[in-house]
């Protein structure tokens, strides 16, 4: 049981340079770009005054690499969690990123049937619970404490608003969620709340 809440500032990484094609999808880590470099360390410099405990990532490398860099910027410790990598595109590989099956699995996850399946990759059910699980284990370590976490844009969009209960589950579907901009989230006794939500998410949905 949580007693005192933790607060999570939970950030997409920061943009990234990759080796093959970007117009296609890949399980690949990509590397942070210059320009991911500059907004990793504006986040990090924004939130500075909340006297963050620790900084968690994602082992892909534009996380992992986002991790290390705010917690130098904010001279604390960083930690990494599997449970944080993106959403696998499993036999999807070399698709391009409009590919009608992805795009119907994602839409089907968003509407509530978690038991659909990328093929070669995980349900939506499978997604949700290892995410959760992360944010479980770094609130749990961090009662009455905030910190940064790095994860990627489409397993945020999905699981963040699934797990909070004053939003709806379908608050950033098909919306941008821009680099090194973290939601705000608690997570207490009764559960998850988003207090923010970066990007061009709907009021409609809060």
């Amino acid at each position: 049981m949580l007693h005192c809440p933790a607060t999570l500032f939970i950030a997409r990484h920061g943009d990234a340079e990759y080796d093959g094609d970007r117009r296609v999808m890949s399980d690949e880590g990509g590397r942070l770009s210059e320009t991911g470099q500059v907004q990793v360390t504006e986040c990090a410099h924004e939130i500075a005054d909340q006297k963050l405990a620790m900084v968690y990532s994602s082992p892909m490398q534009r996380a992992l690499e986002s991790g290390r860099l705010a917690a130098e910027v904010l001279d604390i410790g960083h930690r990494t969690l599997d449970g944080l990598v993106e959403i696998r595109v499993g036999e999807r590989a070399g698709q391009p990123w409009s590919d009608p099956l992805t795009r119907e699995v994602y839409a089907a996850w968003h509407a509530g049937d978690l038991d659909a399946r990328i093929p070669g990759a995980e349900s939506g059910r499978e997604v949700i619970d290892r995410f959760r699980d992360a944010l479980e284990t770094i609130a749990d370590q961090h009662r009455g404490e905030q910190v940064l976490v790095f994860t990627h844009g489409a397993i945020m969009s999905l699981v963040v608003p699934h797990l909070s209960y004053n939003v709806r589950d379908d608050l950033a579907y098909l919306q941008f969620i821009p680099n090194a901009v973290p939601a705000r989230v608690e997570g207490g006794d009764e559960g998850w709340r988003v207090l923010t939500w970066p990007g061009s998410a709907s009021k409609e949905f809060l």
